[in-house]
């Protein structure tokens, strides 16, 4: 039986190409990723590193990546993925709070490393890409050449520390419990994805979503362990994508919606110019997919599209494919083997099909908020039932909708709004681009529901005449309690490079001068 490690299928295809980027054109082998790989866990050792310490990586996405990430788990490192798209600040808090030993980081993102190592000094030790060999750092390329490609012996499998996108305040670090597994024995969400998505050797993985991110990055380390080949993006483009997918015959995607939605958009022309037929698997996850948006993509693509609905916690999975998604619109599923769901109200009690609570998972996996206990305590119980911080509620049939987060409630007058299903429906007006439903301060209710929307036309022409028909077009579906009372239009709306969307930034004007946000 082949072991599920890239070095295994090195052994038998060492030229197969294990990650493509498909809009610059570099690529690399299954024998190139494990000889590098190796190198570069020997200079870990060389430069202090042992087991249990720490890495940071800082990377777009990156032909690197991929290489760096096994070595660490090669070593028994930890290792932790900065988003790209961080701030100075950001990036500084994640570094102290992981404790990181060693920083590596691309050119595109020097600038950032540059600023860390006049934070840190001494205490942390950086190491840049594509040829930059000048203090205050050290070439990654030129040390690795110094190094042997013999890999390290008797070391456990270092586990990924990934932080949560931090939508509402500062990110959070997922710390798993070091495995006594070694590398070569992957975690059991491996089994979970290869049972759900049928991953094999002859799996092409278009994966345009952020490597810093759990979906995508966890995506790409599963499809390495069983010997298919990723297919890449520096940045999102929609019609990219589908070039993609004709070009390498990808067999699975990996998006979010907000990516479904522009390959929406795309003219017809564009989406009909392309051969789609390779793919048997369109899996999304990250955030709610609206009803409309997902029906579309059914009816282009056929019955290929299935929803994974989990947290980088990884407390639990629920799966959906199209036939059942047809017979249970709206919702992400039912519990993964080995995973179980209940719904509970804020005094703890557990509610009836069709009442909405807090949505808890068990399936034995335990984590720990890195040096926060008490967001620990409130994530997770003694007895191993995990929360997200989603509400939602489970039907008849035991399948689970979402129907928003406990931290984007709204409460108006002492109602509790929760504003995903307006979200949703804006989404899907032809004149919209994104949007945002929020609570802005109110004099007399305490918040007020208000839509920020990126219209696809900006400025909008006549500002009050759109902004009447969107509020008539929620009122149209939705009761009028969970309506936006007005809106406002902006250029673009702020969304992580996973999607999601980054309301503490939607909101910060509206409450700018206050000392709360509710």
């Amino acid at each position: 039986m082949t072991l599920p490690h890239p070095r295994a299928h090195a052994a038998v295809h060492p030229e197969k190409p294990a990650l493509i980027l498909a809009d610059t054109g570099e690529s690399i082998s299954y024998g190139e990723l494990v000889e590098r790989a190796d190198r570069a866990a020997q200079l870990f050792a060389r430069l202090g590193l042992v087991e249990g310490d720490t890495l940071a990586l800082l990377l777009e996405n990156h032909i690197r990546y991929p290489e760096l990430i096994w070595a660490a788990k090669n070593s028994g490192i930890t290792y932790v993925c900065i988003a790209s798209q961080s701030s100075v600040d950001d990036a500084a808090y994640i570094v102290d709070n992981c404790d990181a030993k060693l920083l590596i980081a691309s050119a595109h993102l020097v600038g950032i490393a540059r600023a860390l190592t006049q934070r840190f000094g001494d205490r942390l030790q950086v190491l840049a890409l594509d040829g930059i060999d000048a203090p205050p750092f050290w070439s990654h390329e030129e040390l690795l050449k110094h190094e042997s490609a013999v890999a390290l012996k008797g070391r456990r499998r270092g586990p990924s520390m990934l932080y949560s996108s931090g939508t509402t305040g500062r990110p959070k670090g997922v710390r798993a419990v070091t495995p006594d597994d070694p590398p070569e024995v992957p975690p059991r969400r491996h089994g979970l994805l290869v049972q759900q998505y049928r991953f094999d050797a002859d799996t092409v993985l278009i994966n345009p979503g952020p490597m810093y991110h759990a979906g995508p990055g966890r995506f790409m380390v599963c499809v390495l362990r069983c010997g298919g080949t990723v297919v890449s993006f520096r940045k999102f483009d929609a019609a990219a994508v589908l070039r993609a997918i004709e070009t390498f015959r990808a067999t699975h995607g990996l998006f979010v919606p907000t990516m479904f939605i522009r390959m929406l958009k795309l003219d017809d022309a564009e989406r009909a110019r392309h051969d789609l037929s390779s793919l048997r698997c369109a899996v999304h996850l990250g955030a709610p997919c609206p009803i409309p948006v997902k029906e579309q993509m059914i009816e282009w693509l056929g019955p290929v599209i299935e929803e994974l609905y989990a947290g980088t916690e990884s407390v639990g999975h629920t799966f959906i494919g199209s036939h059942d998604w047809l017979a249970h619109k709206g919702s992400v599923g039912k519990p993964a083997p080995g995973c179980r769901i209940r719904i509970l109200d804020a005094q703890g009690d557990e509610q009836p099909p069709g009442t909405p609570g807090l949505i808890h998972m068990h399936n034995g996996n335990r984590f720990e908020y890195h040096k926060d206990a008490s967001k620990t305590r409130d994530a997770i119980d003694a007895q191993g039932w995990g929360t997200l911080g989603d509400i939602g509620y489970l039907d008849d049939d035991g399948y689970l909708y979402l129907t928003d987060r406990q931290s984007h409630m709204i409460i108006s007058g002492g109602v509790n709004i929760y504003p995903q299903e307006a979200e949703n429906l804006l989404a899907t007006h032809p004149g919209v681009a994104d949007a945002a439903v929020i609570g802005v301060p109110h004099p007399e209710f305490g918040e007020e529901v208000k839509a920020v929307i990126q219209p696809k036309v900006y400025p909008v022409p006549h500002p009050e005449i759109f902004a009447a028909e969107l509020i008539a077009y929620c009122r149209w579906r939705l009761s009028a309690l969970k309506c936006p009372r007005t809106v406002d239009f902006v250029e673009t709306l702020p969304r992580s490079e996973s999607g999601k969307l980054l309301k503490r930034l939607v909101k910060a004007p509206y409450w700018a001068g206050r000392d709360s946000v509710i």
